[in-house]
C-alpha cells in the first residue's frame, strides 16, 4: 500500500498564522504538525509516502523530512497548484499509486489510541473496496456521518445532516484499492468547485463496497483548522506526554518499533537533536530498546 499525506490549503481559518507558512508545519506541542500523520501511515506499515502541498511550501517540507530515508521511509512531493478538493490528491499521486491500494490522511488530522498499528495494519491488508474510519461525536452535525449494518458495511453517508442518523464523524483517514484512481478521474467539481471526497466515498457505497471501521472509546480524533483546536491539540499531546513519559508522533520511536531502523541509528538521529527534550527522549528510547 502507497500512501498520501495532503498538507495543501491556504490556512486561511488560522490567518495571520498561516500567512507565510504551511499549517502542517506548525507546532503541535513538541513537534511539526505533519509529524502525527506521517506516524500513522507508518504504523499501518506504509514506507513509501507521497506528500502533497502548495508549490511555494514543498521546499520546506523537503528541508524538514528530505526524503525520508533517515525514518527508513521513501517520500516524495507533488505540488498542489489550487486546493481542488480531497480527491485531487487522487490525480495528483496516480503514479505514485501505481497498481495497487492506497491510503489517504490529511496533514491536520491526529489520531492516537490504544493497539493503533494493529487496527490499521489489520484493516491495510487486502483492501476490497474502501476502509472509512468513523469516531463518534457529540456534533455530527459537523461533519460528514456513516451509518451502518450490523457487519459494518457502509449503507449511508450523510454530509452534514441536520437530523444525523448516526454520531460516527468520517476522519481523515481512507484506505482504498486501486479504482479509486478511475474513480477520482471521473469525477465532476461540486457546486464549491471541488472534487468531493464524499463522491469517491458514495461510488464505493454505491457498489456495496465500503467498510466503516469504528474508532470508539479510549481513541481520540483532532482537527487542529482554527486557533482553539490547534491550542487543544497542543494541550492534549502536552499532557499525555508528561503524564505517560512517551512521545505521540515521534517518527524516529515508531520507526525504530517497526523495524524500518535499527537501534544505532535511532540514537544517532537523537544524538543530532540532542540539545532539545525531544532529541533526549529518542536517544533514551534507542539506548533502552530491546526486541
Amino acid at each position: 500500500m502507497k500512501g498520501i499525506v495532503l498538507a495543501g490549503g491556504r490556512g486561511t481559518r488560522l490567518h495571520p498564522i498561516t500567512a507565510v507558512v504551511s499549517k502542517q508545519l506548525l507546532p503541535v506541542s513538541d513537534k511539526p504538525m505533519i509529524y502525527y500523520p506521517i506516524s500513522v501511515l507508518m504504523l499501518a506499515g506504509i514506507r513509501d509516502i507521497l506528500l502533497i502541498s502548495s508549490p511555494d511550501q514543498v521546499p520546506n517540507y523537503v528541508r524538514l523530512l528530505g526524503d525520508g530515508a533517515r525514518f527508513g521511509l521513501n517520500i516524495s512531493y507533488a505540488s498542489q497548484e489550487s486546493p481542488d478538493g480531497i480527491a485531487q490528491a487522487f490525480l495528483l499521486g496516480a503514479s505514485h499509486i501505481g497498481d495497487g491500494p492506497a491510503a489517504l490522511i490529511l496533514g491536520d488530522n491526529i489520531f492516537h489510541g490504544p493497539s493503533f498499528s494493529e487496527v490499521l495494519e489489520e484493516n491495510a491488508r487486502d483492501v476490497q473496496g474502501c476502509v472509512l474510519f468513523g469516531y463518534p461525536v457529540s456534533d455530527p452535525g459537523r461533519y460528514g456521518v456513516g451509518t451502518t449494518d450490523e457487519s459494518g458495511r457502509l449503507i449511508s453517508i450523510e454530509e452534514k445532516p441536520a437530523k444525523p442518523r448516526s454520531n460516527r464523524a468520517i476522519t481523515g483517514l481512507y484506505f482504498y484499492d486501486n479504482d479509486v484512481i478511475d474513480i477520482a478521474e471521473n469525477l465532476k467539481p461540486s457546486e464549491r468547485g471541488e472534487l468531493e471526497i464524499t463522491d469517491v466515498n458514495l461510488a464505493y457505497l454505491r457498489e456495496g463496497r465500503a467498510r466503516l471501521v469504528d474508532l470508539g472509546r479510549g481513541f481520540a480524533w483532532l482537527d487542529t483548522g482554527t486557533p482553539e483546536t490547534l491550542l487543544q491539540a497542543g494541550q492534549y499531546v502536552q499532557t499525555l506526554e508528561q503524564r505517560q513519559g512517551v512521545r505521540i508522533a515521534c517518527l524516529e520511536e515508531v520507526a525504530l518499533r517497526m523495524d524500518f531502523i535499527d537501534a544505532e541509528e535511532c540514537y544517532r538521529l537523537g544524538a543530532e537533536q540532542s540539545q532539545s527534550g525531544y532529541g533526549q527522549y529518542v536517544m533514551s528510547i534507542a539506548s533502552s530498546y530491546s526486541r
